[in-house]
Parts: structure tokens; sequence; C-alpha cells
């Protein structure tokens, strides 16, 4: 099951990788959790934009992004001064097949397949950084301890999405 989620996720980064890459943008992936870096490094040195991205992905209702990696994130974000526009960017990508039990039996249910691009620069300014959870309807929460609570993240327009730089 851990090769499953982890194939996924690496699917993920390297499908946003592969789509950042068009000329203006360069991204690579940095190994994640694996390394204390972000997942994904994109920049545009023509605008001195810089984007570090934690993306999750899954088949769930919800994703969540603990604590560590939001951190590592913003450290690696903030080491780059030149850049005068630096986001942290957290993208979540809900599958298309969700994975549930009925009566001992797996069923797939087949739903749209989703992703959100959520910047998440407010963390910089918390003491206390929260696990982020995400839904599948795209509502973010902030939880700490046994608190949960609602959090209006700005989407972020992804280069990929539009016409211009």
């Amino acid at each position: 099951m851990g090769n499953i989620r982890r194939n996924r996720g690496y699917s993920f980064e390297h499908a946003l990788v592969q789509r950042l890459n068009n000329g203006i943008w360069n991204a690579r992936r940095l190994g994640g959790s694996s390394t204390g870096l972000p997942d994904i490094i994109a920049v545009n040195n023509i605008d001195a934009i810089l984007l570090s991205i934690e993306a999750k992905s899954g088949t769930g209702d919800i994703l969540y992004v603990p604590q560590d990696q939001i951190k590592r994130s913003l450290l690696i974000r903030n080491m780059f001064s030149f850049y005068t526009t630096r986001h942290f960017i957290l993208a979540f990508k809900f599958m298309k097949k969700k994975r549930f039990k009925r009566k001992g039996q797996v069923i797939y249910e087949h739903r749209r397949l989703i992703e959100y691009y959520k910047v998440a620069d407010i963390f910089d300014k918390m003491e206390d950084i929260p696990i982020v959870k995400c839904t599948y309807e795209g509502k973010i929460f902030a939880i700490q301890g046994s608190r949960s609570r609602k959090l209006n993240l700005p989407d972020y327009v992804m280069p990929f999405h539009t016409n211009t730089r």
C-alpha cells in the first residue's frame, strides 16, 4: 500500500514538473521528505518568481500536509531572496476513483479528477504551524491538537493554466 501511495505522489509531482517546464518556467523535483526539501521548486527567472510546492494526491476524500513538510517548504522558499515574488503552494490532486469496502468487497466509485492549488504563505507568519487538511470539495482546514478551523487560502493560477507568463 505504501508503494502505491508513493507512486501516486511521484506521478503527480512528475506531471506538475512537466507541465511547469514550458520555456519560461523551470521546475525540478527535489526529493521531498527524504531530503528535507519541498517536493518541487519552480522558477520564472524573467519575472523573478519562485514557487515552493508541496504536492499531495490520493483517492480518498481528504488529503493532509504534515507540519514538518510545511516548515521545510517555507524554509527553502525564504532562502531565495533574489526572487521578488515567492510563494508556498499546496497542490492537491484527488484521483478519479475512490476505493471503499462494502461487505468485504472492494468497490471503486468513479468521480471527477480534481486539482487544487492554494497559496499557503500565511503559515510563514504563524508560530505554531498546523497540519493542513484539504477536502475533495477544496475546503482547507488547519488542525492543531484536537481543534480544527477552516482557512480561506487563496487559489493560485498555475502557469500552465494561462496563456500569459
